[in-house]
């Protein structure tokens, strides 16, 4: 059977600027057996470019195809609600990039959308801006809503605390595009190549990648070397289909084939390719 997997990154494959005993050699196992992965972040401060050499230079050899980000989802979504828009945006370079790519214009005036990231240059006037806009008619778009950024000198405040404070300002609800919202996790199974029997999403956090994968039907693998751990599974009513402790116990890929995806009725299986599917099911 098929199968690809969708990686978070952060306390899944490296905490801080080191890596996880054992992340090297999963990926290492998934390259030499052909497995299609892609690593997932909601953070949308860097490119895909930016992430892959970050990645690279930690021992992971990736390249650019390898790497979705919140904010290329966020861009990619938008250019589909209204194609060529304007955007006023709180973040930084990962976001603004994406926005070009997909025909978006970055304005300090009359925006379509407030587009809100993860930034450290962000100001209290900047917020003041978005703010008006919001009620002056702009929608209100995050990357993600994430509250917190764990970083190497602790803890951040992250792109839904930020949103948080235009929303209370504004009595307006911000659209989420970042995990685990269906749109990134269904643009990610996409762009891999997979249908969603045959994704398996791996991460660290309940919240997002259990909660998005749960939620788009893909199979989920909970790695235990991050936020979450094996006592606080009791307070959700969704539950991965394995737990680990760390990817160092994913290297043997056909164990955890087996274990997370039986062989079962695809008949209503969402899928990848739907010309091919066509053809499948003609007559």
């Amino acid at each position: 059977m098929q199968k690809g997997f969708l990686i978070d990154m952060d306390g899944v494959i490296y905490r801080s600027s080191e890596l996880i005993p054992g992340a090297r050699e999963f990926i290492d196992t998934l390259q030499r057996s052909d497995i299609p992965f892609m690593f997932l972040t909601n953070n949308s401060q860097r490119t895909r470019r930016d992430v892959a050499t970050k990645l690279e230079r930690m021992g992971i050899p990736v390249t650019e195809k390898h790497i979705f980000t919140c904010a290329m989802a966020t861009a990619r979504y938008l250019a589909r609600q209204q194609p060529g828009g304007t955007a006023y945006v709180i973040g930084e370079g990962g976001l603004q990039t994406a926005l070009h790519k997909n025909g978006y214009a970055v304005v300090d005036k009359s925006p379509d959308y407030v587009v809100v990231g993860e930034g450290r240059t962000l100001s209290f006037e900047m917020l003041e801006t978005a703010v008006q806009m919001v009620l002056d008619g702009a929608k209100l778009i995050a990357t993600n809503l994430d509250p917190n950024c764990p970083t190497k000198n602790g803890t951040r405040p992250g792109c839904g605390a930020i949103v948080s404070l235009i929303e209370e300002a504004t009595g307006v609800k911000a659209f989420s595009v970042g995990k685990p919202s269906p749109v990134m996790m269904r643009q990610a199974r996409k762009e891999l190549g997979m249908a969603t029997s045959e994704t398996i999403m791996v991460g660290d956090t309940m919240e997002t990648d259990i909660l998005g994968g749960v939620q788009m039907g893909y199979r989920t693998v909970l790695v235990l070397s991050g936020g979450t751990k094996r006592e606080d599974l009791a307070n959700y009513a969704y539950q991965p289909d394995l737990i680990v402790d760390s990817v160092a116990d994913l290297c043997d890929t056909s164990v955890l084939i087996h274990q997370v995806l039986p062989t079962y009725n695809r008949e209503d299986d969402t899928p990848h390719d739907i010309d091919a599917w066509s053809k499948a099911h003609a007559g």
